[in-house]
């Protein structure tokens, strides 16, 4: 398995969890949330709705053009703040991107 098929998998896992757990959207969010200039968009969409909505066609995007992928690239520690912990699905949800994390470690490009 490439690399890219490693990251495109772990999206995959990512998405199925998400929808597993009825935290995945059927509508976006009006088109003024993705304006924002946060990290994450932390102000005009929720954690939740970032990985699916950024995060996750992004780097779907990305497999699909054959461009480089970020390395040294982690977002598990913004869910681990963002979350709260008494959240169902945490641990769960931390695991996932924790692995995703990992195909972004330095030497792992």
């Amino acid at each position: 398995m490439t690399h890219h098929d490693s990251v495109r998998a772990q999206l995959h896992a990512i998405e199925s969890l998400l929808r597993h757990h009825q935290l995945w959207q059927e509508m976006a969010p009006h088109a003024e949330a993705f304006e924002s200039t946060q990290p994450f968009c932390l102000d005009t969409l929720e954690p939740f709705e970032w990985l699916q909505w950024v995060l996750i066609p992004r780097l779907h995007a990305l497999l699909d053009g054959g461009h480089p992928l970020p390395h040294d690239f982690a977002v598990s520690p913004y869910y681990e703040m963002a979350l709260d912990t008494s959240h169902p699905q945490r641990e769960g949800v931390l695991i996932e991107l924790q692995r995703l994390d990992k195909l972004f470690a330095g030497n792992n490009v």
